[in-house]
């Protein structure tokens, strides 16, 4: 019993963003319904489509979730690259996206981006942007998201932008993104960003909308307080 307590606490964080319901945004392609789905995965519906990013398998059930129309992985970890979770939403026409260490992994039929790359799937133009760490490094000293391996990904809804960071600290390349109307942008320590690093990518990117999301915890209430009145957090 005591097991299964502390196991049902440690999944309190991931089970809190699963539990969130949809948001509704109008844009030029049409009504984006947006859901953060748990940890770091997101799901996106528009004019018919369904795309999934990062599907993750820990707390959510993925055969209970539309099948994916597209798929996009930031990187290969396996809280990210899950393929449990795939193996319940892709089907034979699923489009994927990703990067070379999880296509090597066992996507080979996947299409890789790399950074400042960019593929355009059903007139949404997606483009993959830088995501590691500066800061935080394992032991070794290597950081814990190597430049260079990771992607975010900006989906472009003609003029409506969403960023999706993926694992990422407040990069220099941030304040280069141009206008976003919604980001995602990562908060836990110690793979990602601080509440200060989280509040300095906010204030390069200047979204409309933003989700903190893969967070263990979060004071939204202390978050509030730091970012421009303009913003609104989710």
């Amino acid at each position: 019993m005591k097991t299964l307590l502390v196991t049902l606490i440690a999944l309190l964080p991931f089970m809190a963003m699963a539990q969130q319901h949809p948001d509704v945004y109008s844009t030029p392609m049409g009504v984006l319904v947006v859901t953060p789905v748990n940890h770091g995965s997101v799901m996106l519906k528009i004019k018919g489509k369904v795309i999934h990013v990062d599907p993750y398998e820990k707390t959510v059930d993925y055969s209970t979730l539309p099948k994916a129309d597209l798929v996009l992985i930031t990187h290969e970890h396996s809280d990210h690259f899950d393929k449990k979770a795939l193996k319940k939403i892709v089907t034979p026409d699923t489009y994927i996206i990703t990067t070379d260490s999880v296509a090597a992994s066992g996507l080979p039929n996947a299409t890789v981006l790399k950074n400042d790359e960019n593929a355009t799937w059903n007139d949404i133009e997606i483009l993959a942007v830088p995501a590691y760490n500066i800061e935080h490094k394992r032991p070794d000293g290597k950081p814990f998201h190597e430049k260079g391996v990771g992607n975010g990904y900006i989906l472009s809804f003609k003029s409506f932008r969403v960023y999706i960071a993926g694992d990422t600290e407040n990069i220099p390349e941030m304040s280069q993104l141009g206008k976003i109307k919604i980001a995602f942008l990562p908060k836990n320590l110690p793979y990602t960003m601080t509440d200060e690093q989280f509040v300095a990518a906010a204030k390069m990117i200047h979204p409309k909308v933003l989700y903190p999301y893969h967070y263990f915890e979060i004071d939204r209430d202390a978050l509030i307080k730091q970012l421009p009145k303009d913003i609104e957090l989710k």
